[in-house]
């Protein structure tokens, strides 16, 4: 069997009109590309996600993730999407959550279901979030 090599936290709000999904946009790494914009392309809308230290617990992983990129502490379930080597998880937040971005992503949004799986590439990601919904 190989190991977890990392998880997703797909963090979730009931909003005035629906549940709402949070989504983080990483910072650009470079200059975009002469077809793309810098504010498209896979991996750019993501959950917060992350790779496993070296022994560590995927739910150890998924905590430490959604801490460093968004600031939150929330209780983690695994959730019916993933593989066995990308664990996801959801999580819910308050409607008046605080998020602070670490330097991995320069800017957050919270979107309904559709616009997540509009944005969130590649299509696994989307897929992710969406069995996540289903649930």
């Amino acid at each position: 069997m190989i190991p977890a090599q990392g998880a997703a936290v797909i963090v979730h709000r009931h909003a005035g009109d629906g549940r709402e999904v949070l989504i983080l946009r990483r910072t650009p790494s470079g200059p975009p590309s002469e077809n793309e914009p810098p504010d498209v392309g896979d991996w750019t809308w993501t959950p917060p996600s992350g790779s496993c230290l070296p022994g560590e617990p995927v739910g150890l992983c998924a905590q430490r993730e959604l801490l460093e990129e968004t600031g939150l502490v929330l209780p983690l379930r695994l959730a019916p999407a993933g593989s066995p080597q990308w664990w996801v998880f959801t999580a819910q937040a308050k409607c008046d959550a605080r998020v602070i971005l670490s330097d991995a992503h320069d800017h957050f949004e919270w979107v309904k279901l559709e616009e997540a799986l509009r944005r969130c590439r590649p299509i696994e990601v989307a897929e992710h979030i969406r069995q996540s919904f289903a649930a």
